[in-house]
């Protein structure tokens, strides 16, 4: 009784002065005023010796945003404050984000010669779905914003690959094409979806944003009705493109971004594109961000590693102050309630080769 008892009272010290201990990953995550957290399809920015989760706003039933991207802010990456809606729905403003539109993957990167943060995130317009396939832009001057939308567009318009040349001989889209065929195939790796797009500018869905350390900004997302990874190049504001761009693995049918690098490596880490059924992670890695890039082995290991531990990647976070570690997130989606979808978070390794892994961890 007594030993029961001296544990109790040594457990509640410790919760006196570390208030969080650990957060069990796929359980229910609440801030620091005991609320859900609700970031989801997210990325976490370190500025200024404090963290900043943004993401969206999910409610409780249907899919379309009603709030916008919320943030929160920790500087030990385990207790998360609420710091408000950082970029808000906006009624009546058609163009904008208004209420019924859909905003996912909210990235946010700080751009030093501005002094501007800049937030980037996949945005469909009102009633139409998903459509539009737009990639949008807001700044603000303190990372809890608010943040100012600037722009909502398609990518590059007029703007071909730097690794594909569009002519009159590549292959034209026709909508009533029977699709997933061996010549279909052919003529999707030969861009006929992006000489469909060329003069409207290039489709952005699923996206992540990542600074490389010459200070450049990129811009990677799901494009070509979610069948090609493009990775563009932004300008040195870090709020529009600056017309270069690539694509990779024509015909994958890869989403959910995430991208990091490692030892002069640049690693990717995406999911199939299964709805919002969890599917097999994949892992790409290039000795260059606008170069040619390799697709390796599923980087998940252990029991369910086949079906990414019932998650979706969306951001690789470097630890401030230890090189070399990272973090990788995960949304475990719940259609039936995105509000409760969960949160994994799991430590990167590498293998003897400098190969990143994850394993599976109970908690944060």
């Amino acid at each position: 009784m007594f030993m029961k008892s001296g544990k109790m009272l040594v457990f509640a010290l410790l919760m006196t002065v570390f208030p969080t201990l650990a957060r069990e990953n796929g359980e229910r995550w609440n801030d620091t005023d005991g609320n859900l957290i609700n970031a989801h399809g997210g990325g976490v920015m370190y500025h200024d010796g404090r963290y900043w989760w943004y993401g969206e706003h999910r409610p409780d039933k249907g899919g379309t945003t009603q709030v916008g991207v919320t943030c929160y802010s920790s500087d030990n990456l385990q207790d998360w404050k609420y710091e408000g809606v950082a970029l808000p729905v906006v009624e009546g403003d058609p163009m904008g984000v208004e209420p019924g539109c859909i905003v996912e993957r909210p990235k946010v990167i700080y751009n030093a010669s501005t002094g501007k943060y800049v937030m980037w995130f996949h945005h469909e317009l009102k009633g139409q779905g998903y459509a539009a396939a737009r990639a949008a832009v807001a700044v603000a001057d303190s990372p809890a914003g608010p943040f100012r939308m600037i722009s909502s567009s398609r990518v590059n318009p007029g703007k071909s690959p730097r690794n594909l040349a569009i002519t009159s001989s590549t292959p034209e889209y026709d909508k009533d094409r029977e699709w997933w065929t061996p010549e279909w195939r052919e003529d999707v790796e030969a861009g006929m979806f992006v000489r469909r797009d060329l003069e409207g500018g290039q489709m952005s869905r699923d996206m992540t944003l990542f600074v490389d350390d010459d200070g450049k900004a990129y811009h990677i997302y799901s494009s070509e009705e979610n069948l090609t990874l493009h990775i563009a190049e932004l300008n040195d504001d870090y709020t529009d493109h600056s017309g270069k761009y690539i694509r990779i693995f024509p015909g994958g049918h890869n989403e959910a971004p995430a991208v990091f690098k490692k030892g002069g490596k640049y690693w990717m880490i995406a999911s199939g594109c299964t709805g919002w059924e969890p599917n097999e992670a994949r892992l790409m890695t290039s000795d260059s961000i606008m170069g040619e890039w390799t697709r390796l082995q599923n980087p998940c290991k252990g029991e369910m590693a086949e079906k990414t531990f019932m998650g979706q990647s969306t951001y690789v976070l470097p630890v401030e102050g230890k090189d070399g570690s990272f973090i990788a997130i995960f949304d475990r989606w719940n259609p039936k309630s995105l509000s409760d979808s969960r949160y994994l978070w799991l430590p990167v390794s590498f293998d003897d080769d400098g190969t990143p892994e994850i394993h599976w961890a109970d908690s944060f």
